[in-house]
Protein backbone atom coordinates (compact mmCIF):
# COMPACT_ATOMS: atom_id res chain seq x y z
CA UNK A 1 0.00 0.00 0.00
CA UNK A 2 1.33 3.41 -0.91
CA UNK A 3 2.07 5.62 2.10
CA UNK A 4 0.16 8.47 0.47
CA UNK A 5 -3.11 6.55 0.77
CA UNK A 6 -4.83 6.15 4.14
CA UNK A 7 -7.47 3.78 2.69
CA UNK A 8 -7.17 1.46 -0.29
CA UNK A 9 -10.01 -0.82 -1.43
CA UNK A 10 -9.68 -3.32 -4.28
CA UNK A 11 -12.52 -5.56 -5.47
CA UNK A 12 -14.17 -5.20 -2.06
CA UNK A 13 -17.33 -7.26 -1.57
CA UNK A 14 -19.56 -8.49 1.23
CA UNK A 15 -22.28 -11.13 0.79
CA UNK A 16 -24.85 -12.72 3.06
CA UNK A 17 -26.86 -15.92 2.72
CA UNK A 18 -30.53 -15.14 3.20
CA UNK A 19 -33.56 -17.42 3.51
CA UNK A 20 -36.19 -16.86 0.83
CA UNK A 21 -39.51 -18.28 -0.32
CA UNK A 22 -41.08 -19.37 2.96
CA UNK A 23 -42.32 -18.19 6.31
CA UNK A 24 -39.75 -18.76 9.04
CA UNK A 25 -40.92 -20.19 12.39
CA UNK A 26 -41.03 -17.68 15.23
CA UNK A 27 -41.10 -20.14 18.15
CA UNK A 28 -39.27 -23.33 19.05
CA UNK A 29 -42.57 -25.28 19.09
CA UNK A 30 -43.43 -24.09 15.58
CA UNK A 31 -39.99 -25.08 14.34
CA UNK A 32 -40.26 -28.53 15.91
CA UNK A 33 -43.72 -29.18 14.39
CA UNK A 34 -42.47 -28.12 10.97
CA UNK A 35 -39.43 -30.42 11.23
CA UNK A 36 -41.62 -33.38 12.25
CA UNK A 37 -44.05 -32.80 9.38
CA UNK A 38 -41.39 -32.13 6.75
CA UNK A 39 -38.15 -33.76 7.94
CA UNK A 40 -36.43 -33.52 4.54
CA UNK A 41 -37.41 -29.97 3.64
CA UNK A 42 -34.59 -27.47 3.60
CA UNK A 43 -35.01 -23.73 3.51
CA UNK A 44 -34.24 -22.06 0.20
CA UNK A 45 -31.27 -19.75 0.48
CA UNK A 46 -29.67 -17.26 -1.86
CA UNK A 47 -26.56 -15.14 -1.73
CA UNK A 48 -27.12 -11.40 -1.40
CA UNK A 49 -24.26 -9.03 -2.16
CA UNK A 50 -24.43 -5.92 0.02
CA UNK A 51 -21.17 -4.73 -1.57
CA UNK A 52 -19.54 -5.91 -4.79
CA UNK A 53 -16.42 -4.93 -6.76
CA UNK A 54 -15.82 -1.71 -4.83
CA UNK A 55 -12.57 0.08 -5.75
CA UNK A 56 -11.34 3.41 -4.40
CA UNK A 57 -8.42 5.14 -2.68
CA UNK A 58 -8.50 7.84 -0.03
CA UNK A 59 -5.40 9.97 0.40
CA UNK A 60 -4.00 10.82 3.81
CA UNK A 61 -5.72 13.94 5.14
CA UNK A 62 -8.57 13.72 2.63
CA UNK A 63 -12.23 14.17 3.62
CA UNK A 64 -14.54 11.94 1.57
CA UNK A 65 -18.32 11.70 1.77
CA UNK A 66 -20.30 8.53 1.05
CA UNK A 67 -23.91 8.90 -0.10
CA UNK A 68 -26.61 6.58 -1.38
CA UNK A 69 -30.12 5.44 -0.69
CA UNK A 70 -31.01 3.06 2.13
CA UNK A 71 -29.62 -0.40 1.36
CA UNK A 72 -26.92 0.92 -0.98
CA UNK A 73 -24.14 -0.60 1.16
CA UNK A 74 -22.84 2.50 2.98
CA UNK A 75 -22.92 1.09 6.51
CA UNK A 76 -21.56 -2.27 5.32
CA UNK A 77 -18.58 -0.49 3.78
CA UNK A 78 -17.83 1.38 6.99
CA UNK A 79 -18.10 -1.80 9.07
CA UNK A 80 -15.53 -3.49 6.85
CA UNK A 81 -13.18 -0.51 7.03
CA UNK A 82 -13.64 -0.43 10.82
CA UNK A 83 -12.73 -4.16 11.00
CA UNK A 84 -16.14 -5.01 12.48
CA UNK A 85 -17.05 -7.22 9.49
CA UNK A 86 -14.82 -9.34 7.25
CA UNK A 87 -15.11 -8.87 3.48
CA UNK A 88 -16.33 -11.80 1.41
CA UNK A 89 -14.19 -10.75 -1.55
CA UNK A 90 -11.37 -8.36 -2.28
CA UNK A 91 -9.33 -6.49 0.28
CA UNK A 92 -9.29 -3.22 2.20
CA UNK A 93 -6.09 -1.77 3.64
CA UNK A 94 -6.00 1.06 6.14
CA UNK A 95 -2.94 2.98 7.22
CA UNK A 96 -3.05 4.00 10.88
CA UNK A 97 -5.51 3.75 13.73
CA UNK A 98 -9.22 3.92 12.95
CA UNK A 99 -11.79 5.73 15.07
CA UNK A 100 -15.36 4.67 14.26
CA UNK A 101 -18.74 6.09 15.11
CA UNK A 102 -21.22 3.78 13.41
CA UNK A 103 -24.14 3.23 15.78
CA UNK A 104 -25.31 4.68 19.07
CA UNK A 105 -23.13 3.13 21.77
CA UNK A 106 -20.60 1.50 19.44
CA UNK A 107 -17.57 0.49 21.49
CA UNK A 108 -19.22 1.40 24.81
CA UNK A 109 -20.08 -0.97 27.67
CA UNK A 110 -23.53 -0.10 29.07
CA UNK A 111 -22.64 -1.11 32.64
CA UNK A 112 -19.56 1.12 32.81
CA UNK A 113 -19.66 4.82 33.62
CA UNK A 114 -18.96 7.57 31.12
CA UNK A 115 -15.48 8.03 32.62
CA UNK A 116 -14.67 4.33 32.35
CA UNK A 117 -15.97 4.14 28.79
CA UNK A 118 -13.70 6.98 27.69
CA UNK A 119 -10.67 4.94 28.77
CA UNK A 120 -12.17 1.71 27.38
CA UNK A 121 -12.87 3.25 23.99
CA UNK A 122 -9.44 4.83 23.90
CA UNK A 123 -7.85 1.44 24.61
CA UNK A 124 -9.86 -0.10 21.78
CA UNK A 125 -8.43 2.59 19.49
CA UNK A 126 -4.95 1.60 20.60
CA UNK A 127 -4.25 4.68 22.71
CA UNK A 128 -1.97 4.69 25.72
CA UNK A 129 -3.48 5.63 29.07
CA UNK A 130 -1.39 8.79 29.24
CA UNK A 131 -2.67 9.84 25.80
CA UNK A 132 -6.26 9.37 26.94
CA UNK A 133 -5.60 11.29 30.17
CA UNK A 134 -4.10 14.16 28.16
CA UNK A 135 -7.29 14.53 26.11
CA UNK A 136 -9.75 13.66 28.89
CA UNK A 137 -10.80 17.20 29.83
CA UNK A 138 -11.28 18.21 26.18
CA UNK A 139 -13.44 15.12 25.58
CA UNK A 140 -15.66 15.86 28.58
CA UNK A 141 -16.01 19.54 27.70
CA UNK A 142 -16.96 18.82 24.08
CA UNK A 143 -19.47 16.11 25.01
CA UNK A 144 -21.21 18.21 27.66
CA UNK A 145 -21.84 15.23 29.95
CA UNK A 146 -19.57 16.25 32.82
CA UNK A 147 -22.45 16.00 35.33
CA UNK A 148 -23.02 12.37 34.37
CA UNK A 149 -19.45 11.04 34.15
CA UNK A 150 -19.97 8.66 37.06
CA UNK A 151 -23.33 7.39 35.75
CA UNK A 152 -23.48 4.08 33.80
CA UNK A 153 -23.87 4.68 30.07
CA UNK A 154 -27.03 2.54 30.03
CA UNK A 155 -28.72 5.46 31.84
CA UNK A 156 -27.74 7.92 29.08
CA UNK A 157 -30.15 9.06 26.42
CA UNK A 158 -29.22 8.25 22.81
CA UNK A 159 -28.21 11.89 22.30
CA UNK A 160 -25.89 11.87 25.32
CA UNK A 161 -24.32 8.61 24.18
CA UNK A 162 -23.66 9.99 20.71
CA UNK A 163 -22.13 13.18 22.11
CA UNK A 164 -19.72 11.23 24.27
CA UNK A 165 -18.90 8.71 21.55
CA UNK A 166 -18.13 11.42 18.99
CA UNK A 167 -16.04 13.36 21.49
CA UNK A 168 -13.94 10.27 22.16
CA UNK A 169 -13.54 9.40 18.47
CA UNK A 170 -12.59 12.96 17.50
CA UNK A 171 -10.19 13.76 20.36
CA UNK A 172 -8.23 10.54 20.72
CA UNK A 173 -6.39 11.29 17.46
CA UNK A 174 -6.99 8.28 15.24
CA UNK A 175 -5.38 8.66 11.84
CA UNK A 176 -8.66 7.70 10.15
CA UNK A 177 -12.06 8.88 11.43
CA UNK A 178 -15.12 6.97 10.14
CA UNK A 179 -18.51 8.51 10.90
CA UNK A 180 -21.93 7.14 9.93
CA UNK A 181 -25.37 8.83 9.96
CA UNK A 182 -25.44 8.39 13.75
CA UNK A 183 -24.85 12.15 14.19
CA UNK A 184 -28.46 12.68 13.15
CA UNK A 185 -29.45 11.50 16.64
CA UNK A 186 -27.93 14.62 18.22
CA UNK A 187 -29.59 18.02 18.38
CA UNK A 188 -28.99 20.69 15.73
CA UNK A 189 -26.40 22.60 17.77
CA UNK A 190 -24.36 19.47 18.45
CA UNK A 191 -24.50 18.47 14.79
CA UNK A 192 -23.01 21.84 13.84
CA UNK A 193 -20.27 21.40 16.43
CA UNK A 194 -19.51 17.91 15.12
CA UNK A 195 -19.25 19.12 11.54
CA UNK A 196 -16.97 21.93 12.64
CA UNK A 197 -14.80 19.52 14.60
CA UNK A 198 -14.51 17.11 11.66
CA UNK A 199 -13.48 20.03 9.48
CA UNK A 200 -10.81 21.05 12.01
CA UNK A 201 -9.59 17.45 12.28
CA UNK A 202 -9.11 17.28 8.52
CA UNK A 203 -7.67 20.77 7.93
CA UNK A 204 -5.41 21.27 10.93
CA UNK A 205 -4.53 17.74 11.98
CA UNK A 206 -4.33 16.28 8.44
CA UNK A 207 -6.31 13.24 9.45
CA UNK A 208 -8.50 11.26 7.08
CA UNK A 209 -12.29 11.43 7.42
CA UNK A 210 -14.87 9.16 5.80
CA UNK A 211 -18.34 10.62 6.37
CA UNK A 212 -21.66 8.91 5.56
CA UNK A 213 -24.79 11.04 5.67
CA UNK A 214 -28.16 11.69 4.04
CA UNK A 215 -27.66 15.39 4.80
CA UNK A 216 -26.53 16.70 1.42
CA UNK A 217 -25.78 20.16 2.83
CA UNK A 218 -23.37 18.68 5.39
CA UNK A 219 -21.73 16.48 2.76
CA UNK A 220 -21.26 19.37 0.32
CA UNK A 221 -19.90 21.69 3.01
CA UNK A 222 -17.46 19.24 4.56
CA UNK A 223 -16.34 16.96 1.74
CA UNK A 224 -14.57 18.09 -1.46
CA UNK A 225 -14.93 14.56 -2.82
CA UNK A 226 -17.84 12.13 -2.59
CA UNK A 227 -18.55 8.49 -3.44
CA UNK A 228 -22.07 7.56 -4.55
CA UNK A 229 -22.96 3.93 -3.81
CA UNK A 230 -25.87 2.28 -5.59
CA UNK A 231 -26.90 -1.38 -5.18
CA UNK A 232 -23.60 -2.13 -3.46
CA UNK A 233 -21.40 -0.70 -6.23
CA UNK A 234 -19.62 2.59 -6.82
CA UNK A 235 -21.92 4.53 -9.14
CA UNK A 236 -19.86 7.73 -9.05
CA UNK A 237 -16.61 8.89 -7.46
CA UNK A 238 -15.59 12.50 -7.90
CA UNK A 239 -16.29 16.12 -6.91
CA UNK A 240 -19.06 16.38 -4.35
CA UNK A 241 -21.23 18.72 -6.42
CA UNK A 242 -21.23 16.24 -9.31
CA UNK A 243 -21.73 13.26 -6.99
CA UNK A 244 -24.81 14.83 -5.41
CA UNK A 245 -26.24 15.66 -8.82
CA UNK A 246 -25.64 12.05 -9.90
CA UNK A 247 -27.30 10.77 -6.73
CA UNK A 248 -30.35 13.04 -7.06
CA UNK A 249 -30.87 12.10 -10.70
CA UNK A 250 -30.55 8.36 -10.12
CA UNK A 251 -33.34 5.96 -9.29
CA UNK A 252 -36.84 5.54 -10.74
CA UNK A 253 -38.74 8.34 -12.42
CA UNK A 254 -40.99 10.33 -10.08
CA UNK A 255 -44.58 9.17 -9.76
CA UNK A 256 -47.44 9.68 -7.34
CA UNK A 257 -46.17 9.96 -3.76
CA UNK A 258 -42.64 9.73 -5.12
CA UNK A 259 -39.79 12.22 -5.24
CA UNK A 260 -41.20 15.71 -5.73
CA UNK A 261 -44.87 14.64 -6.02
CA UNK A 262 -47.22 14.50 -3.04
CA UNK A 263 -50.84 13.42 -2.85
CA UNK A 264 -52.84 15.64 -0.48
CA UNK A 265 -55.43 14.07 1.81
CA UNK A 266 -57.38 16.04 4.39
CA UNK A 267 -56.95 15.11 8.03
CA UNK A 268 -60.46 13.71 8.26
CA UNK A 269 -59.79 11.51 5.22
CA UNK A 270 -62.61 13.06 3.14
CA UNK A 271 -60.82 14.12 -0.05
CA UNK A 272 -63.79 15.81 -1.73
CA UNK A 273 -63.95 18.46 0.95
CA UNK A 274 -60.39 19.62 0.29
CA UNK A 275 -59.84 20.86 -3.25
CA UNK A 276 -56.04 20.50 -3.37
CA UNK A 277 -55.32 17.07 -4.80
CA UNK A 278 -51.58 17.10 -5.39
CA UNK A 279 -48.52 19.29 -4.91
CA UNK A 280 -45.56 18.88 -7.21
CA UNK A 281 -42.14 20.45 -6.72
CA UNK A 282 -40.17 21.21 -9.90
CA UNK A 283 -36.60 22.38 -10.38
CA UNK A 284 -35.55 25.08 -12.84
CA UNK A 285 -35.77 22.60 -15.73
CA UNK A 286 -39.30 21.53 -14.82
CA UNK A 287 -38.17 18.15 -13.44
CA UNK A 288 -39.95 16.84 -10.30
CA UNK A 289 -37.60 16.87 -7.33
CA UNK A 290 -37.61 17.11 -3.56
CA UNK A 291 -34.16 18.70 -3.33
CA UNK A 292 -33.37 22.28 -4.36
CA UNK A 293 -29.98 24.00 -4.41
CA UNK A 294 -29.65 27.37 -2.71
CA UNK A 295 -30.28 30.21 -5.11
CA UNK A 296 -31.72 28.02 -7.86
CA UNK A 297 -35.18 28.58 -9.37
CA UNK A 298 -37.99 26.16 -8.62
CA UNK A 299 -41.77 25.95 -8.82
CA UNK A 300 -44.73 24.58 -6.91
CA UNK A 301 -47.57 23.14 -8.96
CA UNK A 302 -50.82 22.88 -6.99
CA UNK A 303 -53.47 20.66 -8.60
CA UNK A 304 -56.99 21.66 -7.52
CA UNK A 305 -60.45 20.31 -8.25
CA UNK A 306 -63.96 21.54 -7.47
CA UNK A 307 -63.02 25.04 -6.34
CA UNK A 308 -61.32 27.78 -8.32
CA UNK A 309 -59.70 31.15 -7.71
CA UNK A 310 -62.47 32.62 -9.91
CA UNK A 311 -64.99 31.43 -7.30
CA UNK A 312 -63.31 33.74 -4.81
CA UNK A 313 -61.21 31.01 -3.18
CA UNK A 314 -57.75 31.75 -1.87
CA UNK A 315 -55.02 29.13 -2.02
CA UNK A 316 -51.96 29.49 0.16
CA UNK A 317 -48.72 27.66 0.91
CA UNK A 318 -47.01 27.92 4.31
CA UNK A 319 -43.40 26.72 4.35
CA UNK A 320 -42.04 25.63 7.72
CA UNK A 321 -38.53 24.62 8.75
CA UNK A 322 -37.90 21.23 10.32
CA UNK A 323 -38.09 23.06 13.68
CA UNK A 324 -41.69 23.98 12.77
CA UNK A 325 -40.87 27.67 12.28
CA UNK A 326 -42.89 29.47 9.62
CA UNK A 327 -40.37 30.90 7.14
CA UNK A 328 -42.40 31.62 3.97
CA UNK A 329 -46.07 32.42 3.35
CA UNK A 330 -47.49 32.82 -0.16
CA UNK A 331 -51.01 32.92 -1.50
CA UNK A 332 -53.17 33.75 -4.49
CA UNK A 333 -54.64 36.74 -2.63
CA UNK A 334 -51.29 38.52 -2.39
CA UNK A 335 -50.97 39.49 -6.05
CA UNK A 336 -52.86 38.93 -9.33
CA UNK A 337 -51.82 36.03 -11.58
CA UNK A 338 -49.38 36.63 -14.44
CA UNK A 339 -51.77 34.91 -16.86
CA UNK A 340 -54.94 32.84 -16.67
CA UNK A 341 -56.50 30.00 -18.62
CA UNK A 342 -60.11 29.43 -19.54
CA UNK A 343 -62.36 28.74 -16.53
CA UNK A 344 -62.26 25.07 -15.50
CA UNK A 345 -63.33 23.12 -12.44
CA UNK A 346 -59.95 21.35 -12.44
CA UNK A 347 -56.82 23.43 -12.90
CA UNK A 348 -53.25 23.88 -11.74
CA UNK A 349 -51.83 26.81 -9.85
CA UNK A 350 -48.19 27.53 -10.66
CA UNK A 351 -46.08 29.31 -8.05
CA UNK A 352 -42.66 30.19 -9.48
CA UNK A 353 -39.61 31.26 -7.47
CA UNK A 354 -36.58 32.76 -9.15
CA UNK A 355 -34.69 32.15 -5.91
CA UNK A 356 -36.05 31.42 -2.47
CA UNK A 357 -33.88 32.78 0.39
CA UNK A 358 -33.73 29.63 2.51
CA UNK A 359 -30.65 28.10 4.12
CA UNK A 360 -29.90 24.36 3.81
CA UNK A 361 -32.25 22.09 5.69
CA UNK A 362 -35.53 20.24 5.49
CA UNK A 363 -38.80 22.11 4.93
CA UNK A 364 -42.51 21.27 5.10
CA UNK A 365 -45.36 22.78 3.10
CA UNK A 366 -48.81 23.29 4.63
CA UNK A 367 -51.62 23.67 2.10
CA UNK A 368 -54.28 26.23 2.99
CA UNK A 369 -57.61 27.02 1.31
CA UNK A 370 -60.16 29.77 2.01
CA UNK A 371 -63.64 28.79 0.82
CA UNK A 372 -65.82 31.88 0.26
CA UNK A 373 -69.04 29.83 0.27
CA UNK A 374 -68.58 28.45 3.75
CA UNK A 375 -66.32 31.35 4.81
CA UNK A 376 -63.93 28.91 6.43
CA UNK A 377 -60.24 28.17 6.05
CA UNK A 378 -58.91 24.64 6.03
CA UNK A 379 -55.29 23.58 6.26
CA UNK A 380 -53.58 20.27 5.57
CA UNK A 381 -50.33 20.27 7.53
CA UNK A 382 -47.19 18.74 6.04
CA UNK A 383 -48.81 18.20 2.68
CA UNK A 384 -45.39 18.15 0.97
CA UNK A 385 -41.73 18.39 1.87
CA UNK A 386 -38.43 19.33 0.27
CA UNK A 387 -34.80 19.98 1.14
CA UNK A 388 -32.48 22.89 0.41
CA UNK A 389 -28.81 21.98 -0.05
CA UNK A 390 -25.79 24.27 0.02
CA UNK A 391 -24.57 25.86 -3.17
CA UNK A 392 -22.10 28.48 -4.32
CA UNK A 393 -24.77 31.19 -4.52
CA UNK A 394 -22.43 34.12 -5.15
CA UNK A 395 -19.92 32.33 -7.40
CA UNK A 396 -17.21 32.87 -4.80
CA UNK A 397 -15.90 29.30 -4.81
CA UNK A 398 -17.47 28.57 -1.42
CA UNK A 399 -20.75 26.90 -0.52
CA UNK A 400 -22.73 29.57 1.34
CA UNK A 401 -24.78 28.11 4.17
CA UNK A 402 -23.83 29.74 7.47
CA UNK A 403 -26.12 32.77 7.13
CA UNK A 404 -29.77 33.20 7.92
CA UNK A 405 -30.54 34.18 4.33
CA UNK A 406 -28.74 35.19 1.14
CA UNK A 407 -30.23 38.41 -0.26
CA UNK A 408 -29.19 40.07 -3.51
CA UNK A 409 -26.66 42.75 -2.63
CA UNK A 410 -23.76 44.79 -3.93
CA UNK A 411 -20.71 46.01 -2.08
CA UNK A 412 -17.78 48.34 -2.66
CA UNK A 413 -14.63 49.67 -1.06
CA UNK A 414 -14.61 53.38 -0.26
CA UNK A 415 -12.73 55.75 2.05
CA UNK A 416 -13.99 55.72 5.60
CA UNK A 417 -15.77 58.74 7.01
CA UNK A 418 -12.79 59.34 9.30
CA UNK A 419 -10.41 59.39 6.31
CA UNK A 420 -12.61 61.85 4.45
CA UNK A 421 -12.86 64.07 7.56
CA UNK A 422 -9.08 64.11 8.02
CA UNK A 423 -8.57 65.00 4.35
CA UNK A 424 -10.84 68.06 4.70
CA UNK A 425 -8.91 69.28 7.73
Amino acid sequence: MSSEFAIEARGLGKSYRIVTGEHRPTTAAEAMVRRLRHPLRRASRERFWALRDVDFDVATGEVVGVIGRNGAGKSTLLKILSRIAEPSAGRARIRGRVGSLLEVGTGFHPELTGRENIFLNGAILGMKRREITKQFDAIVEFSGVERFLEVPVKRYSSGMTVRLAFAVAAHLEPEVLVVDEVLAVGDAEFQRRCLGKMGDVARMDQRTVLFVSHNMAAIETLCPRCIHLEHGKVAFDGPTHDAISHYLSSGPRPRANDQGSFEVTADDGIRDRFPVRRIRILDGDGTPTDTIRMGQPFSLVVEIHGLAVRDGANFGMFIHSDLNQLVVSIGTHQKPPRHTSQPERSEDLLFEFERLPLVPGNYWIDSDVWDPETRTARTVERAAQFSIIASDVYGSGFADWDGVTYPDFEWAIRPSEDAAHNKIH
